[in-house]
């Protein structure tokens, strides 16, 4: 029993379950940036360059014969994966840079110097009153 209660222990940690967040937050953010890349931005383009939809780019390095499908080289589909991978790693970026922007300005705030002892105050008072 000590290793399930270890591994409950190990799964329950904040680390674990942040992370774990994190991944199904970003597949779903992976789906939207694809579905945003095929359907909204490539087919402009495609539409800028005559008409071409990236999907169907290939290069064929065997024709089908018989039974056996053709062996094709997708570029296309390749061109959108890497346009993929640019609008995520653009998104990351940015929401890295606000939090390390939040972090610096957290930082460069001035903290309140810390209050003085019991002792440095009674010192302080009794050089005050010899002062008068």
């Amino acid at each position: 029993m000590g290793m399930m209660s270890e591994f409950k222990d190990f799964a329950m940690r904040g680390n674990v379950v942040d992370m774990a967040v994190g991944i199904v937050i970003g597949g779903a953010f992976g789906k939207i940036v694809s579905s945003f890349v095929n359907d909204v931005l490539m087919p402009p383009i495609g539409m800028m360059m005559g008409g071409v939809d990236f999907s169907d780019l290939s290069v064929v390095l065997q024709e089908a014969a018989g039974d056996v499908a053709a062996v094709t080289l997708n570029y296309g589909s390749f061109i959108q994966t890497v346009v993929d991978f640019i609008i995520i790693a653009f998104a990351i970026f940015m929401v890295i840079k606000a939090m390390n922007n939040m972090k610096k300005k957290e930082e460069e705030a001035p903290a309140a110097p810390p209050k003085p002892s019991a002792e440095v105050e009674l010192l302080t008072e009794i050089r005050d009153s010899l002062k008068k």
